[in-house]
């Protein structure tokens, strides 16, 4: 697949060198900080060292007050809570994080995760039946239900009420709950408005200890969990969230809780973890507990503190996610062969597809997986909650495209939807689908233009190879954690050649092995290794000495005791 690249465009001469100048950093890497925002040598400073001292008030919060206000009572008279968080990672987490702290405060304390299959997303009707059942009169919700206002009503009609901790954007009217934490919310001032769910909920109990004067670090044990939020939820690692991921990390890596341990030596990370091997490795096995099964397992094995009761949940967690990947690759290849054998399919600029076969809680991941060979909007539908007559359906996009914008043009087919710019959920009647389908395509085709049609990789500045050395891969490495807001640099080096020892790997010859280098004519050429994953088909023309554009990242590659740079290949262009 073709790919545009986009160059940042550099910073100013003069404050790049006046910061290289101020930190002794190379014009480089000053250019990368700028671009980030980072200006100062205070900036810098306050980039590369976070500090946990930094955090932001929690009492900033609209309606801080009013939540521990409410739960001081809650814990001081004895009162029933219940934890109730959404099914997934980020809600699992929150849970998993909230309950740990509380359990230590509170007695009477259990948590609720919903059914994603007979309750759906969010507040439901089931789980406020469930605390009226056993007498919790009040309700921590997590990573959902800013947009619940007919459930709250129906709680506070049963006298139970309801503290809100969410993070995705308000409707036009909010919940009447006790609180209503939001970073979102259009009253807020919270200086970090990218919080996860689990961030609010962390900040919560942040309040809770400076209320109370309980020390801190209760709560810091428990920045494994947010981290592991904050990196699964895909939300910006920039100011606050910088700060709680890079100690999450530390934690993650030196003390992590028996659950996220026994995860870890199931994925076969147990040391060095980053961001990304949070969001390719942990982060889909303690989801695919809520996808294919139930999210009560996965909170269960968060909260558990015995080692052989750890490693029976997380057995059980691994082989359920070993099952959700063959359930989704084998829709995905379903999806695939439909479009193939439609010529109508193919020529679209979106896709939606429907079967009623399809499993609800991987259609998500096949939406995702469609992009990666058809890059255009994508929707797929399944039968909702086994419910005749009803389609439910995940959506994802492409950058640079609103899906939700394109979603709710469509609206009067829909009997509910939600989301943001590039993910969104939708349910309709299945008479629907195909005017809704139409309408979709239509609109896509309309406002979507080409070159949004077209991958693209953005990268960050044009070196070349002499620019490269362990010190300058040394300083960039400082740039982490990684993650949306602070994406590890990519560069592009031109007029490469091959250096006479390329060749292709693999069992079946489909990766690169690269050794090249961008000044074939000089005495003395800066040769420098390069691994191109799935580029082996590219090998005949390199090993024939045309020359390319390289596009990559860096990273150390750590080899029989030897340290080398190696190049992480992101694309080739040929001259």
């Amino acid at each position: 697949m073709e790919r545009r690249w986009v160059l940042n465009q550099d910073a100013n001469e003069q404050q790049i060198d006046e910061l290289s100048d101020s930190l002794g950093y190379s014009k480089i890497l000053c250019n990368l900080l700028i671009q980030r925002g980072i200006t100062t040598k205070e900036d810098a400073q306050s980039f590369f060292n976070p500090k946990i001292e930094d955090l932001h008030d929690p009492f900033i919060m609209k309606d801080m007050d009013k939540a521990i206000d409410r739960l001081d009572l809650a814990i001081n008279t004895k009162e029933k809570i219940l934890i109730y968080g959404d099914y997934d990672v980020d809600g699992t987490t929150s849970v998993a994080l909230v309950y740990s702290f509380l359990k230590d405060y509170c007695d009477n304390l259990d948590y609720y995760i919903p059914d994603r299959y007979k309750e759906g997303y969010g507040i439901s009707v089931k789980g406020i039946d469930y605390a009226e059942k056993y007498g919790y009169s009040l309700i921590i919700v997590l990573d959902c239900g800013v947009k619940a206002v007919e459930k709250v009503e129906y709680a506070k009609a049963k006298g139970i009420e309801i503290i809100i901790c969410d993070h995705h954007t308000t409707g036009d009217i909010l919940p009447e709950a006790t609180a209503v934490l939001d970073p979102k919310r259009n009253d807020c001032t919270y200086p970090c408005e990218h919080l996860s769910g689990c961030g609010v909920g962390f900040k919560l109990v942040h309040a809770y200890c400076q209320r109370n004067n309980i020390p801190l670090e209760n709560i810091y044990k428990l920045l494994d969990l947010l981290c592991v939020s904050i990196a699964s939820d895909i939300v910006p690692i920039i100011g606050e969230n910088r700060i709680l991921a890079s100690y999450g990390l530390v934690r993650l890596n030196s003390q992590p809780c028996v659950g996220l341990k026994t995860i870890c030596r199931l994925a076969n990370i147990e040391k060095d973890l980053t961001i990304n091997d949070i969001v390719f490795k942990i982060g889909p096995r303690i989801n695919a507990a809520g996808r294919v099964e139930s999210g009560r397992q996965s909170v269960e094995l968060l909260i558990v503190n015995d080692k052989k009761k750890s490693k029976e949940i997380g057995g059980r967690i691994d082989d359920i996610n070993d099952h959700r990947k063959k359930i989704d690759h084998n829709i995905t290849d379903e999806a695939l062969l439909n479009i193939a054998n439609s010529v109508d399919l193919q020529n679209q600029k979106s896709t939606v597809l429907f079967n009623k076969e399809w499993h609800k809680g991987v259609i998500g991941i096949v939406a995702s997986r469609l992009i990666e060979t058809y890059y255009r909007p994508t929707v797929i539908l399944t039968e909702s909650n086994g419910i005749e007559g009803m389609a439910t359906g995940s959506a994802r996009s492409v950058e640079g495209y609103d899906l939700y914008n394109a979603i709710s043009e469509c609206s009067e087919y829909l009997e509910n939807y939600g989301g943001h710019k590039y993910a969104a959920g939708l349910t309709l009647k299945t008479e629907n689908i195909e005017k809704f389908t139409k309408k979709f395509n239509e609109y896509v085709a309309n406002t979507i233009s080409d070159d949004i049609l077209t991958p693209q990789i953005k990268v960050d500045a044009e070196i070349t190879f002499d620019d490269i050395d362990f010190d300058f891969l040394q300083k960039l490495m400082e740039f982490a954690p990684f993650g949306p807001g602070n994406l590890s640099p990519v560069f592009v080096t031109r007029n490469v050649v091959d250096y006479g020892a390329s060749k292709v790997v693999g069992k079946n010859k489909e990766h690169l092995k690269l050794l090249i280098t961008d000044t074939p004519r000089s005495k003395y050429p800066k040769s420098i290794n390069a691994i191109g994953f799935g580029m082996g088909d590219l090998y005949p023309r390199i090993h024939k000495g045309e020359k390319f554009d390289i596009c990559y990242a860096l990273q150390e590659n750590v080899y029989m005791g030897k340290r080398e740079i190696q190049l992480l290949v992101k694309d080739i262009k040929f001259h």
